[in-house]
């Protein structure tokens, strides 16, 4: 189960997955088209801020990208997407003093909006952003790095009011794909086949001031973020330390008794603070039993009786019948479908 657990960790903002269900909505692609199949609730990807796993984001990504027909479909999603997207985070780098300023914020408060990966910097001999990658991103790599890479121009392009393509150079971590031509939109200068993402920042972009540098705005910002991080390292709302609690169990999941009594917790105050947070113990035990759920029928060879087990039921058909609800077909049609 290690595999699983580390897949379906928390990993990414769900503004980011809105934003690609955005495109696909431009594209004339209803709601459940979209979501049809996945371990995603159009409702609950909108009105909640919990993160996305990875699992979940990379299921999205391939429907996405199937629906489409769109194979660099990250570069249209990042290339769209607004500077509010990145919540307080993006306000603080908007209102820094320059664009190092704003990459330090980057690098400092990543954790706020992904856990994919850290931001490293080289000063010489010219300015440099590497990504070093914390999960294998597999076949959704080149979308999360056009998706995420995107984002930042179209955010730094809003801070100095320069034309970024003409200023960058971007090492690619995957071969040259058919489509390689599309790259010049977020930069004038593209190499493939590296190991590592790496942004080359010309010295004129790394000098030029922000247009909206204000500093007691930024303390204000600042400050935020150091709460919204603080929250995140303890662990957040009640929701999400059970929810992070159930996605890090092997084996059984924990009981309601169990989770409650870790929380100092009588039962009944336990279910009333995950009332209060618009949910309860069954929904996100249902959650994080999909989620692992699909990724195990996708895969691993475990047979429907022993992911079953693995999950806590024990009858199989009861599983079946409980996992036709959450997706739509039965254990067997969903591996036969997204078998890896």
């Amino acid at each position: 189960m290690h595999d699983s657990v580390a897949a379906l960790k928390p990993a990414l903002h769900p503004v980011y997955a809105r934003l690609l269900c955005a495109e696909l909505q431009r594209r004339g692609f209803a709601p459940g088209e979209i979501l049809e199949g996945l371990p995603l609730s159009w409702q609950q990807l909108h009105e909640s801020n919990q993160f996305l796993s990875f699992d979940q984001m990379r299921q999205l990504i391939e429907r996405g990208v199937q629906l489409s027909d769109c194979p660099w479909l990250g570069l249209e999603v990042g290339l769209r997407t607004p500077a509010s997207a990145h919540g307080t985070l993006g306000a603080a780098m908007i209102a820094s003093k320059n664009l190092p300023s704003a990459m330090l914020l980057l690098q400092r408060y990543a954790g706020l909006r992904q856990n994919l990966a850290n931001l490293k910097f080289e000063h010489e001999p010219e300015f440099a952003a590497v990504l070093e990658e914390w999960v294998d991103l597999g076949p959704v790599r080149e979308y999360l790095h056009c998706q995420l890479l995107g984002g930042l121009v179209q955010l730094l392009t809003a801070m100095t009011g320069q034309e970024l393509p003409q200023q960058l150079k971007i090492e690619w971590p995957f071969d040259a794909p058919a489509w390689a031509h599309e790259y010049q939109r977020i930069a004038q200068h593209n190499s493939f086949g590296f190991s590592q993402l790496r942004v080359v920042l010309g010295s004129t972009l790394v000098n030029s001031p922000s247009l909206a540098a204000d500093d007691e705005a930024l303390q204000r910002l600042l400050r935020d973020c150091d709460l919204q991080l603080q929250r995140l390292q303890a662990g957040g709302t009640l929701a999400q330390r059970v929810r992070m609690q159930l996605q890090q169990s092997e084996g059984h999941m924990p009981t309601l008794q169990a989770m409650a009594a870790k929380e100092n917790l009588t039962e009944r105050t336990f279910m009333r603070h995950l009332q209060a947070e618009g949910t309860s113990f069954q929904q996100l035990l249902d959650e994080v039993r999909q989620e692992r759920a699909c990724w195990m029928l996708a895969h691993t060879d475990s047979t429907v009786e022993a992911i079953a087990y693995a999950l806590g039921y024990e009858d199989a058909s009861n599983f079946s019948r409980t996992f036709k609800r959450w997706c739509g077909q039965t254990p067997k049609d969903y591996r036969h479908q997204h078998a890896s």
